[in-house]
């Protein structure tokens, strides 16, 4: 159903880089042609929102972009969905009709690919305004509000069984993980994985390794309490690469006996790309980059790394097309065969958001899940 009118609600608004959310009245435009307008349900901190949070230059902003919802109404134009819909967000969306859509081979849209501008992909302006101010967007979803507009291409019908308080995890970071051990380094069974940066996504790499059979699965972070649970999540080894005396692609090397038959990086660092390259092994080795750096975006890497035969891969949303492969995640969290639950460290209520950024910032939780208001 269309909806011509304006809804107020209230929205954490961030008004400059590093400072506190603010919670606000805001006004949320109706959804325009191929739009929808949905009540976010519940939505996650991801390490993205948080180092956009922390860099980015265009404020006023509402950050979030892991989140589950009900579709409100829809614009013009949209025959997917229908009001009372459940839906997951996404960051890129799926036009299913451009080249790389179309291709198999890729899940970066060319229509509805990475948002960085802070505005709707259709009319490059804002659905959301303060005093008739416009509020920008971030990654084309903005989840830190009661409700939020989206293109309908950047969101994905779910089964209305599955608890929108767990699956929203499945918009970003555990999916991501997932997608990167199927999808783009294709694990293989009996093989030998090591994992840079334990957070939710590094943990969701092991998660997926250990469903497709890894016999060794490495991780590496400096954060003790990362390490004691990483083991749940299919981590066999822990490595502490503050308590090594050499550079730990050495430390790994001789653990593998050579290297490793995959690195995975996840952090966000350009320097630990060339780490976990020099960590794989000669001839095959391939290496995932999923992190987002915040500074030195360049990357630095001895041309004989490659000459040897390793392969460097980089991974969005771990090559999931959303519309097409998030469903069949969800299903199989609903068949009890892939973990989400253990990744939710707080549930946190709509006005506590700002202390999902503080135990983020002091590396005391991997996922925050805030409710929003009924």
């Amino acid at each position: 159903m269309s909806s011509s009118r304006v809804i107020s609600c209230q929205a954490a608004v961030a008004w400059k880089a590093g400072d506190a959310l603010v919670i606000e009245e805001v006004q949320v435009s109706p959804p325009q042609p191929l739009e929808i307008r949905l009540k976010v349900v519940c939505t996650a901190l991801c390490r993205s929102d948080f180092s956009a949070w922390e860099s980015q230059s265009i404020f006023p902003r509402i950050f979030g972009h892991e989140a589950s919802g009900i579709v409100e109404s829809v614009g013009e134009g949209v025959t997917e969905f229908k009001e009372g819909d459940h839906v997951l967000t996404v960051f890129i969306g799926e036009c299913m009709t451009c080249r790389h859509c179309k291709s198999g081979k890729s899940n970066v849209c060319q229509v509805l690919g990475l948002e960085r501008r802070g505005v709707m992909h259709s009319d490059q302006q804002t659905r959301f305004s303060i005093k008739g101010k416009p509020v920008y967007h971030y990654c084309a979803v903005s989840s830190f509000s009661e409700y939020t507009v989206v293109h309908s291409g950047c969101a994905v019908k779910v089964s209305p069984i599955a608890p929108l308080e767990k699956i929203c995890l499945l918009s970003c970071g555990v999916a991501g993980g997932l997608g990167a051990a199927w999808n783009v380094a294709d694990i293989s069974e009996g093989s030998t994985v090591v994992i840079f940066g334990l957070g939710t996504v590094g943990l969701a790499v092991a998660h997926g390794a250990k469903l497709r059979g890894a016999s060794r699965i490495i991780g590496v972070d400096t954060n003790p309490e990362k390490c004691e649970k990483a083991k749940a999540f299919g981590v066999t080894e822990v490595v502490n690469s503050n308590d090594c005396n050499e550079p730990i692609q050495q430390v790994i090397k001789r653990m593998t006996d050579g290297g490793a038959d995959y690195s995975f990086e996840c952090i966000g660092d350009t320097e630990m790309i060339t780490t976990a390259l020099q960590s794989c092994c000669d001839g095959w080795g391939v290496t995932v980059t999923l992190g987002v750096p915040k500074v030195k975006p360049e990357i630095a890497a001895h041309f004989a790394l490659f000459l040897s035969g390793r392969t460097l891969k980089g991974s969005m949303l771990g090559g999931l097309k959303p519309k097409s492969d998030l469903p069949s995640l969800v299903n199989m969290y609903i068949n009890k065969e892939i973990m989400i639950d253990e990744f939710i460290t707080h549930n946190l209520r709509f006005e506590e958001i700002n202390k999902a950024f503080d135990l983020m910032r002091e590396g005391k939780c991997l996922r925050c899940v805030i409710h929003m208001p009924k």
